[in-house]
Formats: C-alpha cells, sequence, structure tokens
C-alpha cells in the first residue's frame, strides 16, 4: 500500500467496501470555526453507519490550561471516547467532515498518534461522497462499544512527532526547521485576529494555509503539487518540517498531505493560541 493510500481513502473505495459488507468503522467529525458544533448538521444527513465525534469536548481537553485553545485530550479519555464510538482492534476507521478536512485530519492525527492502527481520511470528505451517489442516513447512530486500546497516556508524547513552543521557535529562528503556518495569510501576516488576543506569527514560519493543500473539488492535491508548494516555500525535501495553525486543528491538514507523500512532519498542538498567551515570546508580523 502507497504511502498515500494509508493515509487516504476515496469515496468509490469506501462505497465498495460497504458493498462487499467489508467491516470499517465511520466518524464523522463535522466542525468549523464558525460552526464548531457540527452534530445537527450530522443529524440530518450522514453516511450509512457513522457516528458523530465532538471536536470540541472528545479530541480536545477544554479542562487544560497553558496549552491552546484545543489541548489534546489524555490517552485515557481518548480511548473511552473511541470505544464509545465502536472503534474496535484490527476493523479500518473512515473519518470525515465537510469543511477543507481540518477536523477529520485532526481526528486521524489523533488516532494515529494513539497507536490505533488502519485510520483514513475520506478524500474530499462529505462532498466527495454524496457527489460519488452515496446515500445519507438522518438520526443519531448508536454503536456496540468498541474495543480499541490506547497506549500512551500523554498524546504529546505519542507515535507521531510534536514539537513544544520552545522546539518550535528555536527551530525557525535558527533555520534548523522548516516551520510551516497553516492559517490564512492575513491572519498570519498579522492584518488581523479574529480569534486570539495577539496578531502575527511565529518568527521564522513560513505560510502554507491549508486550503492550499487541496483542490477546488476539497481533495488533497496530488503529491507534486503540495511538493511545489513546499519548494515555493524554501523547503528542502531534506528538511526537517513542523506545522503550527490557531490551535491545533488544521495543521494536521499539513501533517495529513505530507504523510500521504511519504513524509514526516512534526505539529506544535498548543499552536499561535498557546505561543501567542506567553507574553515572553516574540511575535513577528508581515510576509516573512
Amino acid at each position: 500500500m502507497s504511502p498515500r493510500d494509508k493515509v487516504l481513502i476515496t469515496a468509490t473505495e469506501l462505497a465498495e467496501l460497504l458493498r462487499a459488507g467489508d467491516p470499517v468503522t465511520i466518524l464523522d467529525a463535522r466542525w468549523s470555526l464558525a460552526a464548531p458544533d457540527g452534530h445537527q448538521a450530522y443529524l440530518r444527513g450522514h453516511l450509512p453507519g457513522a457516528v458523530y465525534v465532538a471536536l470540541e469536548d472528545e479530541l480536545s481537553d477544554p479542562a487544560v490550561t497553558g496549552r491552546g485553545r484545543h489541548p489534546l485530550p489524555t490517552g485515557r479519555n481518548l480511548e473511552a471516547a473511541a470505544r464509545r464510538w465502536g472503534v474496535r482492534r484490527n476493523t479500518p476507521v473512515v473519518v470525515y467532515d465537510d469543511w477543507h478536512r481540518a477536523a477529520s485530519a485532526r481526528l486521524w492525527w489523533l488516532l494515529s498518534t494513539a497507536g490505533v492502527a488502519r485510520v483514513r481520511i475520506l478524500d474530499g470528505g462529505l462532498a466527495a461522497w454524496t457527489a460519488n451517489g452515496g446515500a445519507l442516513q438522518t438520526g443519531e447512530v448508536r454503536p456496540d462499544p468498541g474495543n480499541v486500546t490506547v497506549l500512551p497516556e500523554d498524546l504529546y508524547d505519542g507515535l507521531r512527532p510534536t514539537l513544544t513552543a520552545d522546539e518550535a521557535g528555536d527551530g525557525a529562528g535558527s533555520g534548523t526547521l522548516s516551520l510551516l503556518d497553516a492559517r490564512a495569510p492575513e491572519r498570519f501576516r498579522g492584518d488581523g485576529e479574529p480569534v486570539d488576543a495577539v496578531a502575527g506569527h511565529i518568527p521564522g514560519a513560513k505560510n502554507l494555509p491549508f486550503t492550499a493543500l487541496l483542490d477546488a473539488d476539497g481533495t488533497f492535491l496530488p503529491d507534486t503539487a503540495i511538493a511545489r508548494l513546499l519548494a515555493d516555500r524554501g523547503v528542502g525535501a531534506d528538511d526537517a518540517v513542523g506545522a503550527y495553525c490557531g490551535s491545533g486543528i488544521s495543521a494536521t491538514v499539513i501533517v495529513a498531505a505530507l504523510a500521504a507523500g511519504g513524509r514526516s512532519a512534526a505539529m506544535f498542538p498548543g499552536s499561535w493560541s498557546q505561543w501567542s498567551s506567553e507574553s515572553s515570546r516574540p511575535v513577528a508580523r508581515g510576509e516573512d
């Protein structure tokens, strides 16, 4: 299986799995900055058998302070949530959303860093499913409890690489790390900041809006196109790469896109919301 096929699944491939009766757990992670609670949209129509996942409550831990707006949950809490979703050992998982793959990439990243195997993102999300003629189901799906095991308790030190604020800042500042900021250009430049208290970016970071990694239909760009985007930002083929965003959600789209091309990227989970909350941290504004 290619690196891309390990990260992404097409709507056609998922439909074939379901027609064949192959076991698969489907998780609906609908969320956006404008509409963080996607549950009502889920109830109105979702993929057959899909279980709703609440990003704000299940894919982050609002009780944690000092680690950004969407701190990672503990391994214990993620395991309990995944079992509620019906995630089972040795059963593949497909995750999807309806907003630029941000929430599904966050769910993919969390499950994979927690050691859950065979997790893939539905390429193109909900729109790809319906465009392919896929039917929707309404109402709540309540699955049988799963039996998945999450090994690391501290997901900041899980199976996928992460960066602390010091590591992100020092690496970007020294040039030993190509640090990519996944936010929109105006937020990167510091023209305005609609969410966090301080506008700007981490000094030395390079702007790669996560939406630039997607085609017009919401599917991930081909590996060659993603490689060009990296090269345009001075990211060498052998460079260490890190990613951050506002609060550790859309940066996972960068991580997923690079993983689909066989390349690793470390994520700074606290992202700008953590960095900007620490008054001692330097702030850059403008294009560089």
